[in-house]
């Protein structure tokens, strides 16, 4: 006999999740097959545990209780268990009840009672927590809107998980027992708390990998050379504090140290007898199985697998990676890899290189990640170049190349760097996004308090590089970029830009405003500088040019003046190898470190204001101002100059207009704007209701970033231009307006309906359109309202039609062929009479085609006006997109649309108007009288409400709408819907299964 279908094993319930110490575990459906594993389970709980969960002792289960507690069928009654290393570690089951507390027997009851069971060795990890989210999830998905659970008054910890959770509960106290009940919705405070606590256990779980106490290199080579040996040289010449250990099968047996490395050679894992806290893994990839298996057993936190030979290699090179991640994270582990160039940690108490580079960087701020080896390397290379040593200006906290990042990736190390205090600013070149929804959130909150530089590689074949395991994201990268810059992310396209901008922003102050001043002494480099910055967007001043002969003295009183001016923002010194008799310092290798004592010192009476500088054929001046020095004593300018302060970590004597660079000053308050015209909720905070990270005050020495090319240069300035500018606004983000007309409820009632009839035997997921007059209905809940079209099968049909609507009227075809496509001649407007409307109707017919063919319909005439379209579609990976442009060419052959995540706010969809290239047409070009973008930026915010309030709305097309001097008309609109997936960014967290 066969399972129903509605109590099959629920497969999609299956997750991974990283617990509060970092750890991971799985949480899985509990089967009849658990019956031993549930045994064992509980006789390793204590007995007032026991106590707490069933109210009186209860030393061992029935085997009633064990058939109760594995028998599930999946909708009325439903277990879930916490897994580490295939053993339960914690148990949560609930069971539908009635408004009386008795099991339920009609479908329609919504509520259910709810019961944990946690053992005592993993108490305190935040197991209940992510049961409870997960479980919740379940219910929902199940109909059931509440949960009661009964509490012992001392199961204090049980008790704060319920009420900790961020839920709307009711807590009442009866007979000696707390009775808690609370509904399962998710609110802005539970979703919140659900993703402050992904937060800080996926944050704590790189941290783990970063800063190991004990290392064991497992395949070290018994000679010199190969991924083993050579990730131990490097791991012993970094400095590591920790204890390393190199691991061989091949070792000799009585062979205790290795030579000439002196540290501790064993056999096996196991004969380690000391805790290892990170394993790097150098063996073929045929055994690596049983060396993750060691370490699952041995406890290490978290494997570093240098080895080749997974996805990068094939469909079973695929399939040994998916079973790599199984096998680790069933032990609890995190894993880099594989396929992985390493880590490094450059903290002074760590000290950690556990990667294939040649050389540790130095010490510094800029935190990177890369998934590609070879641009690992590239930019390791590249920032040693521009500032070796530690405290350089190109100094690292941290690296991480994640390869194939079957596990670790970007997203985990953006937790991690979010809270970092060693950390000013993230690098990431990403060749996939395996999770654009989850990027782009991690992405907002991380760039409120410090820059976030990426590159995307692998942008323009439409699939990942090898060895990248992702699901397929269906929207164009111009669209991607578009949502990272609403994410405030700075997208460059090159290595060199990330090293460029990376090094400005780790370096300087960001600037208050456009306002660039340029100063040197040479007036052709100086004009170079001028263009680039007009190319780039910035204001720049008239060129302050220099002698060719001027003196470090000169550039320091000329910088000192700019930087003082108020009209000034930032400033791009160009400098060149002075000539002339009786200079200051004669030219050679000291004319560099002069002129960058100088800027140093003129710099650092101003700290508020960021510097930058352009050199040719003075490389020594670069290396000087990247260096660590000691920071001058400033010389004050004429006139009163604010006091100095050390760059760029001091607050400055007065709050900036801008928030500074992150870990440098406090953030002033958001700016104000006009008070909104219509009730509103508030947008979701760009960091999810936690506090600021934690921040370490700083006092360096002053740093000045130097470009051989001025375009480099401005364009690094440019970017932290825009992202000022960004942070500005994100300290107040607008509002998700509320209108008082949308129909919230009846719209689900009616898109649930619609599901039901036309989707009964289409898979969940694929979407379907809805027909015309339901797809007019539903948008008219949101008060989005089309101008009615009504069909004109012949003329006859269409003569009654216009009669209905009223002359003039409009006739057009909706043959997909020529849909929205006036300039064929599809569409004849102003049609004033009936005899008019027969001559056109033939004259459509007889040169486009039969009627059949055609599906020509009669629409009334609306006001004259700039033709836009508005769209939103959801797709798998990216998210719900809001996307904007003009109908016809701009969109279409221009590719001029704006995008914006969803939910939208109504500052964001005025941004998004104004930023299409052909946006003057909406504001009065060329003296044209200017439209309603009031009420266009209405209609695109009851879009965005529609498809945010309703996950099933899958697409919204509306085209064309014509934007009046007053008003708008929509003439066409399109809905398609679908069942929504299982689960999404919304749902509980969990680690992803590529």
């Amino acid at each position: 006999m066969q399972t129903p279908p509605e109590h099959a094993y629920p497969t999609h319930w299956e997750a991974d999740v990283v617990l509060r110490d970092g750890g991971t575990a799985r949480i899985r459906p509990i089967t009849p097959d658990d019956a031993e594993r549930l045994v064992s389970f509980y006789e390793q709980v204590s007995d007032e545990s026991k106590y707490y969960r069933f109210f009186a002792p209860y030393p061992r289960l029935s085997d009633r209780d064990v058939h109760r507690f594995t028998h599930h069928d999946y909708i009325d009654r439903v277990g879930l268990a916490a897994t580490v290393g295939g053993e339960f570690i914690a148990t949560v089951r609930y069971d539908r009840i009635n408004d009386q507390g008795l099991p339920a027997k009609d479908p329609d009851d919504d509520q259910a009672e709810v019961a944990f069971l946690v053992q005592d060795a993993h108490q305190g990890r935040g197991v209940a927590s992510a049961l409870l989210e997960h479980i919740a999830a379940v219910a929902r998905e199940r109909g059931i809107r509440r949960f009661a659970a009964e509490v012992l008054p001392a199961n204090s910890k049980m008790i704060k998980v319920f009420t900790d959770a961020g839920y709307t509960h009711k807590r009442t106290f009866e007979d000696g027992v707390v009775r808690l009940e609370f509904d399962l919705e998710p609110t802005e405070q539970s979703m919140a708390v659900m993703r402050g606590r992904e937060q800080r256990a996926e944050a704590r779980s790189v941290q783990r990998l970063l800063a190991p106490g004990s290392v064991a290199v497992i395949g070290t080579g018994r000679a010199p050379g190969g991924l083993g040996r050579t990730a131990l040289r490097s791991l012993l010449d970094s400095g590591f504090t920790g204890r390393v250990h190199a691991v061989n099968h091949a070792f000799p047996e009585d062979l205790r140290r290795l030579d000439p490395e002196d540290v501790p050679a064993v056999r096996a894992l196991r004969e380690i007898t000391d805790p290892v806290d990170l394993a790097v893994i150098a063996v073929p990839a045929d055994s690596v199985p049983e060396a993750i298996r060691d370490c699952g057993e041995h406890g290490v936190q978290g494997v570093l697998v240098l080895s080749s030979g997974y996805a990068e290699a094939g469909p079973d090179g695929r399939e040994r990676q998916r079973a790599l991640l199984r096998q680790a994270r069933s032990y609890g582990m995190r894993l880099i890899g594989p396929n992985a160039f390493g880590l490094i940690n450059t903290a002074p108490d760590v000290r950690l290189n556990a990667s294939l580079a040649p050389r540790m960087p130095g010490a510094g701020h800029i935190g990177l990640f890369t998934q590609s080896g070879a641009i690992g390397i590239a930019l390791l290379s590249g920032l040693h170049a521009r500032g070796p040593g530690d405290g350089g200006i190109a100094g690292v906290s941290a690296f991480v190349s994640a390869g194939n990042r079957a596990d670790v990736s970007g997203n985990d190390l953006l937790q991690y760097w979010y809270e970092d205090p060693d950390t000013d600013v993230v690098i990431l070149y990403l060749e996939s996004i395996g999770n654009p929804r989850k990027f782009a959130r991690l992405a907002r909150r991380t760039a409120a308090v410090k820059p976030v530089v990426v590159a995307k590689g692998a942008r323009h074949n439409g699939t990942a590089p090898p060895g990248h395991a992702v699901p397929t994201v269906r929207v164009p990268d111009s669209t991607v970029a578009a949502l990272m810059r609403q994410a405030g992310v700075i997208r460059v396209d090159t290595v060199t830009e990330l090293i460029d901008a990376g090094l400005l922003l780790a370096s300087q102050p960001l600037p208050a405003g456009p306002r660039i001043a340029i100063l040197g002494n040479s007036e052709s480099l100086a004009l170079l500088a001028y263009d680039a910055c007009l190319t780039e967007g910035l204001r720049p001043q008239r060129p302050r040019v220099l002698a060719s002969a001027a003196t470090p003295d000169d550039f320091r009183a000329a910088l000192a003046e700019a930087l003082a001016a108020d009209g000034c923002d930032a400033v791009v010194v160009t400098a060149i190898p002075w000539v002339g008799e009786g200079a200051a310092v004669s030219p050679g290798g000291s004319e560099g470190a002069a002129l960058a004592d100088a800027l140093r010192t003129a710099a650092t009476a101003h700290p508020q204001k960021p510097v930058t500088v352009v050199h040719l054929a003075m490389d020594d001046l670069a290396e000087t101002l990247a260096a660590p020095a000691q920071p001058a004593e400033p010389q004050a300018p004429d006139g009163d100059a604010p006091e100095p302060a050390a760059r760029p970590t001091d607050p400055a004597p007065a709050p900036p207009p801008v928030p500074p660079a992150p870990a440098r000053a406090p953030r002033p308050p958001a700016p104000t704007g006009p008070p909104p015209t219509l009730t509103a909720r508030q947008a979701p905070p760009v960091r999810e209701a936690e506090a600021d990270p934690p921040r370490r005050p700083r006092r360096e020495p002053l740093r000045i970033p130097a470009y051989p090319a001025a375009e480099r240069a401005v364009r690094s300035l440019a970017e932290a231009v825009r992202y000022a500018a960004w942070r500005r606004e994100a300290a107040d983000p607008g509002r998700v307006p509320e209108y008082d007309d949308i129909q919230e409820a009846q719209a689900g009632a009616d898109i649930e309906r619609l599901l039901d009839r036309l989707t009964p035997d289409i898979p969940s997921g694929r979407s379907v359109p809805v027909p015309p007059q339901d797809a007019e209905a539903l948008l008219a809940r949101y008060g989005i309202h089309t101008v009615p079209v009504l069909p004109a099968p012949d003329p006859d049909t269409a003569v009654r039609a216009a009669a209905r609507l009223g002359y003039p009227v409009a006739l057009k075809t909706t043959a997909p062929h020529l849909r929205h496509r006036p300039d064929l001649g599809g569409v004849r407007l102003d049609i004033a009479g009936e005899a008019e409307l027969r001559r056109t109707y033939a004259e459509l017919t007889d040169f486009l085609g039969s009627p059949e063919e055609l599906r020509p319909v009669v629409q009334s005439m609306v006001p004259r006006g700039v033709d836009t379209v508005v769209r939103a579609a959801i797709d798998p990976a990216a998210g719900a997109v809001l996307s904007f442009g003009l109908a016809g060419a701009p969109s279409q052959l221009l590719g001029d649309i704006a995008h914006r995540l969803i939910p939208a706010t109504d500052r964001e969809v005025a941004e998004q108007i104004r930023s299409i290239r052909a946006a003057p047409l909406l504001f009065g070009w060329r003296g044209s009288q200017p439209v309603d973008t009031a009420a266009l930026a209405e209609l695109l915010l009851r879009v965005s409400r529609l498809v945010d309030d309703h996950p099933e709305v899958v697409g919204v097309d509306l085209e064309p709408v014509v934007v009046a001097a007053h008003g708008l008309s929509v003439l066409g609109a399109t809905v398609r819907l679908a069942r929504p997936p299982a689960t999404t960014d919304l749902g509980p967290r969990r680690l992803p299964v590529y």
